[in-house]
């Protein structure tokens, strides 16, 4: 067995009456753990490779407590207060990022990105919806939705009200992960998963899915979809500001770069360079054709929008007249044409 992993987490977590596990709570997932705590907790875990996840008893946390805490306090103190836990304890092992297999693994992912601790596309979520149960997220946590009806009798029969705040496979990342220097309107709009950089402002409207974030400063006011990352932005020079949607998926990427706006109702298929505008209600596609206007608003080509993919001082609008979306630049036309062919 090699010392050497990709990520290891000592986590909490709920599961239904059939031992399914609904979800998993990792207060302090590592990176690339040293090889001394690995080589400290396996024999405890019966760990022996590959990518697992183990459950373990409250006497296995006091014990892995007592052979970490001089390699590593944090993770020390940690394991001792699971060793209190009334529920269910697990420790994932990821010996190399690879496809999920498991809920406990999909869940240290989704905290290895909301801890800040790999970026998004940085791992791999390979096979991550079917690991992931619907679940009702409720004032009483996590339930099954086979055991919900009865549940919510019970708690009215004892005078309580079981509010169920969703139904989804994600839960609110803020519920796992507050990351530090952040400002969050409405956290129910923000998922497990989400990377939201120091200095990011989240507005009521705002929104942010699991595997896309923003690196920060910058402010949130519209939808930031799966594979996208909003590069940073200025304070008081026009800071990174999306009111629309940014959509990315798949395996694709969408950065924004830094000091953009993009405008209300307005949205991006592609990624877009510093200082870039999206004038409100206008959609840029990869395949929009985009008539280049020099600095004269005279029509120099058009071209298709991912022709001008990650190109800096860029304004993007649509005629009122034509309804042709237009690009402006500060560039000349030589320059841009020169920039374009360099792209082809």
């Amino acid at each position: 067995m090699s010392n050497s992993l990709f990520s290891i987490a000592f986590g909490v977590g709920t599961q239904n009456r059939q031992g399914a596990w609904l979800e998993v709570f990792y207060a302090q997932p590592l990176l690339n753990p040293s090889a001394e705590l690995v080589a400290a907790v396996a024999p405890i875990l019966g760990y022996t490779g590959g990518n697992q996840a183990i459950t373990f008893t409250t006497a296995q946390a006091a014990q892995l407590a007592e052979a970490v805490k001089g390699i590593d306090a944090v993770q020390g103190k940690l394991l001792t207060r699971l060793a209190e836990s009334h529920k269910p304890l697990v420790a994932t092992v990821l010996a190399e990022d690879a496809q999920l297999t498991s809920t406990p693994e999909a869940y240290l992912k989704l905290h290895l990105l909301s801890h800040r601790l790999v970026k998004p596309h940085g791992v791999s979520l390979a096979g991550i919806f079917p690991l992931l149960p619907n679940v009702a997220w409720t004032s009483q946590g996590a339930i099954d939705l086979s055991e919900l009806a009865e549940l919510q009798l019970e708690a009215r029969l004892r005078g309580e009200l079981l509010e169920v705040f969703s139904v989804d496979k994600f839960p609110k990342m803020t519920d796992y992960v507050v990351p530090a220097g952040v400002r969050i309107a409405d956290a129910a709009r923000l998922r497990l998963g989400a990377y939201v950089g120091e200095g990011t402002t989240v507005m009521h409207e705002g929104f942010i899915n699991f595997n896309a974030g923003t690196e920060g400063p910058g402010m949130i006011e519209g939808r930031v979809s799966a594979g996208v990352f909003v590069g940073k932005g200025s304070d008081l020079g026009g800071g990174c500001s999306t009111m629309g949607t940014l959509s990315g998926g798949g395996n694709i990427v969408i950065k924004v770069g830094e000091g953009c706006l993009i405008g209300a109702n307005a949205g991006i298929g592609i990624p877009l360079g510093d200082r870039n505008t999206v004038e409100s209600g206008l959609y840029v596609t990869a395949g929009t054709k985009v008539a280049l206007l020099d600095e004269n608003n005279n029509l120099v080509k058009v071209v298709k929008a991912r022709d001008l993919a990650g190109q800096t001082d860029l304004l993007f609008r649509r005629n009122s007249e034509t309804g042709a979306v237009e690009c402006k630049t500060h560039k000349s036309a030589i320059e841009l044409n020169e920039a374009l062919h360099a792209h082809n």
